[in-house]
């Protein structure tokens, strides 16, 4: 049997927040945190959403500490802000850190215990408090999946949760919120979204429903993410690219994903790096992986397709799929190698490697690497 992850109301497009006051009158809320990081708080984004807030007749009050790649730490002081206030909503403004964050604290305010105990696959019994997110960027999917991230500073490494009672309320994506990212930004957080529904379409857990998903989103971030890139004020490609990461997020929360987020967790919470940016260079040289085997060339010949490439067959798509998505990176401004970013030092491959093995996400892959195949893997993107 296959379960379905959803939220259970979606806004889209401009000026879609002000909806949030009926939905919060709606379902009787008395008091809400806002959740985000102190750029948004600064230049008053969580500030207009709190007027919606207020419209409803709700209280609320803002936590602004969040930061990228969020740690325990992060989460503990969240949690003690939502505790004192009694709070019975949580209403994260930002990207995937922020709806991450309030995922966690939403799963700890209704089951107690430490951050460190739900890390896996199914962990908590209770059903979190109920959030509401909306979405300043379009690439992680946290708006619609039943995935979190928080990085244990203890161990360096970032803790994947996979848990549909930590699932949004109230998804809002709004592109009021989103014409204002800075083009780094846009291509980091787009080819997360690329990411998203590569990886959703390659490994064994997809059916027809998650692929009609992950493929419409390849060709929509293929036609669009260049376009908002290039020019933030584009409304239609901002919307289109708001539609496709969310549509890439219900694929993969259903299908899983793979070697690649398995490794970028690890560089991320490793070395505190950008996901988005370690996803987009890692991409390539997993897919090279796994295209090795044949089992996967199906696959790459609906990608091959999705991307525009035409019918391809077998190693031929495999090599043309991986060189257009080198091509679609360059093309945007990513980084092509891991040495780039300045931090990442080849002595810590083993450790990296045997982090990624324990990730979540590294059993939905196509093939299980051995330890030294994923060495090698980052050695080839270094």
């Amino acid at each position: 049997m296959e379960r379905l992850n959803s939220v259970k109301t979606s806004f889209f497009g401009k000026g879609a927040t002000q909806l949030l006051t009926e939905e919060l009158q709606k379902r009787g809320y008395h008091r809400v945190l806002i959740v985000t990081d102190n750029f948004l708080f600064e230049s008053k984004v969580a500030e207009r959403v709190g007027d919606y807030v207020l419209k409803a007749n709700v209280e609320y009050a803002i936590y602004y500490e969040v930061k990228p790649n969020p740690t325990t730490d992060i989460v503990y002081e969240c949690l003690e802000a939502a505790r004192a206030l009694n709070v019975d909503m949580l209403i994260a403004v930002g990207g995937g850190s922020a709806i991450d964050t309030c995922k966690a604290v939403s799963i700890l305010m209704a089951n107690g215990g430490k951050v460190e105990d739900y890390e896996g696959v199914n962990k908590s019994s209770k059903r979190g408090l109920p959030i509401a997110a909306i979405n300043t960027t379009a690439g992680t999917g946290s708006e619609v999946t039943a995935f979190y991230i928080v990085t244990d500073p203890v161990r360096h490494s970032k803790m994947c949760m996979v848990d549909p009672n930590c699932m949004v309320d109230i998804a809002i994506n709004d592109t009021d919120f989103m014409m204002s990212m800075p083009p780094k930004l846009t291509a980091a957080t787009g080819m997360d979204a690329m990411t998203h529904s590569i990886e959703a379409a390659l490994t064994p857990q997809s059916t027809p429903l998650t692929d009609k998903d992950a493929y419409w989103a390849i060709t929509t971030i293929k036609d669009y993410l260049p376009r908002a890139v290039a020019n933030g004020n584009d409304l239609e490609a901002r919307e289109m690219m708001a539609y496709a990461e969310y549509v890439a997020g219900m694929a993969f929360s259903n299908a899983g994903l793979g070697m690649v987020h398995a490794m970028a967790h690890s560089l991320g919470g490793f070395y505190n790096l950008p996901h988005g940016v370690c996803n987009a260079i890692l991409l390539p040289y997993v897919m090279e992986f796994n295209g090795r085997d044949s089992r996967s060339y199906s696959r790459f010949e609906k990608i091959a397709v999705a991307l525009g490439l035409g019918q391809l067959k077998a190693e031929d798509a495999v090599r043309s799929v991986v060189a257009y998505i080198r091509g679609l990176s360059e093309q945007v401004g990513i980084p092509k190698k891991l040495s780039e970013l300045g931090k990442v030092d080849p002595k810590d491959f083993d450790a990296l490697a045997k982090l990624a093995l324990a990730d979540a996400c590294m059993a939905a892959n196509m093939v299980s690497p051995t330890q030294q195949m994923v060495v090698d893997t980052y050695r080839a993107a270094f």
